[in-house]
């Protein structure tokens, strides 16, 4: 399995050149590993936390920024099985994260704050998706 934990400078390049100034949502799915992969000169490398263990620590960290920057949970689901797609596909982790801004979301991952807690998510995580979305308008069907 291809493991995605951080965006390539490609990816990042793209989101930075998308507006800025709208509100946007970004849909998180998570697979975390058995057991947190911390750096070895990391304190925590040995102290055997699984990797729900690793993220829950970077909720905690990463959260107040994150309500700070205007950041806010607006969906979370638990995963149960994919209809369509991959099968061997699944998620520990999926919410919708709403932002008032990209400015908002590029404020939150500046933070030195930030920083130092997203070090938990990348031992935590095995693989993940990080899918940019902005609201339409709602009908009735499905277009």
């Amino acid at each position: 399995m291809t493991r995605y934990i951080d965006p390539d400078r490609a990816q990042f390049d793209a989101f930075k050149a998308l507006d800025r100034d709208a509100p946007l949502d970004m849909f998180n799915l998570v697979k975390l590993q058995d057991k947190a992969n911390y750096p070895g000169d990391h304190g925590l490398a040995r102290d055997g936390l699984t990797g729900a263990d690793a993220y829950e620590l970077y909720g905690k960290e990463s959260g107040p920024v994150f309500a700070r920057v205007g950041g806010k949970i607006v969906w979370r689901g638990q995963f149960d099985l994919t209809l369509i797609g991959p099968q061997d596909e699944t998620w520990d982790v999926a919410f919708i994260a709403r932002y008032p801004s990209a400015h908002a979301f590029l404020e939150m991952i500046s933070d030195p704050i930030y920083k130092d807690a997203v070090v938990h998510r990348q031992a935590a995580v095995e693989t993940s998706r990080l899918i940019r979305t902005q609201n339409l308008p709602l009908t009735d069907g499905f277009a």
